[in-house]
């Protein structure tokens, strides 16, 4: 299983903090859903539904290495049937630098059905010192 950190991303983290280079943030941020792991480069297994949503501006501020949505993330008349599994984070609505990626729990959708995330259901995670 390819889930988590894109390793440009990583690569950047880490030489921000130990070579003092700048690490550059995304302008936005966009969600695509994916059927099966996504693979080191974000690019398997794409559902059928394409359409990339921007969630720049859905996340409430880290705490403790998380962050969660505080806007629902929805798909609205999906184009195909099948059960999403995996997600994948882009700087773009196509094309793009892939950032990261992780797996999701969700029940099966059939062609035009209205897929959503409610807030609060979307977490990420950073291992922390405890």
């Amino acid at each position: 299983m390819a889930v988590g950190l894109a390793a440009s991303v990583s690569n950047a983290w880490l030489n921000a903090l130990f070579n003092q280079t700048n690490y550059t943030a995304p302008t936005a941020i966009w969600l695509q859903l994916h059927v099966g792991d996504p693979g080191s480069a974000g690019t398997s297994n794409v559902a059928t539904e394409t359409t990339r949503k921007d969630i720049t501006s859905s996340f409430s501020s880290a705490s403790g290495g998380a962050v969660t949505n505080d806007v629902a993330i929805t798909w609205t008349g999906v184009s195909g049937t099948e059960d999403f599994t995996h997600w994948s984070m882009w700087s773009a609505s196509s094309a793009g630098t892939f950032y990261m990626s992780g797996t999701i729990t969700a029940n099966a959708v059939i062609t035009g059905d209205t897929f959503t995330i409610p807030v609060g259901d979307f977490d990420t995670t950073l291992s922390t010192a405890a």
